[in-house]
């Protein structure tokens, strides 16, 4: 027989306070979005032609290829971070929702590193 009222219980058993990180992580992530997508769309926009030759040149110059670095970062990452809460919220079998996380945990890690890799391509190589 237990002695303890239902609210003592109860202590401790609540919310481990853990979706507060994921909830912050997310938003951050969109607002760093915001500036990033609307440089990327202007300085596109802004180019004389969209040609190979012009973007990667226009890639190439260290502040367009830090903020690309940037972009592709905040990108996967809150991919990472949208997909993840899908997956538990849909997947109920506990064995396939692990397998799925992994999953998805590793695809945007190598989405990632062909970002930036990509981008580290284009801009020790453009105008070779």
């Amino acid at each position: 027989m237990n002695s303890r009222s239902p609210l003592g219980s109860a202590l401790g058993h609540g919310s481990a306070g853990s979706g507060t990180g994921h909830w912050w992580g997310q938003r951050l992530s969109a607002v760093a979005l915001v500036p990033l997508t609307l440089w990327f769309a202007v300085s596109l926009l802004g180019l004389p032609g969209l040609d190979y030759y012009t973007v990667s040149a226009w890639a190439a110059a260290p502040l367009h290829a830090i903020l690309l670095v940037l972009l592709v970062i905040a990108l996967v990452y809150h991919s990472a971070l949208g997909t993840q809460v899908i997956a538990e919220d849909y997947i109920h079998t506990p064995g396939s929702r692990i397998v799925v996380l992994a999953l998805l945990r590793f695809a945007h890690i190598a989405l990632a590193a062909a970002g930036v890799f990509s981008v580290f391509l284009i801009a020790t190589r453009a105008g070779a």
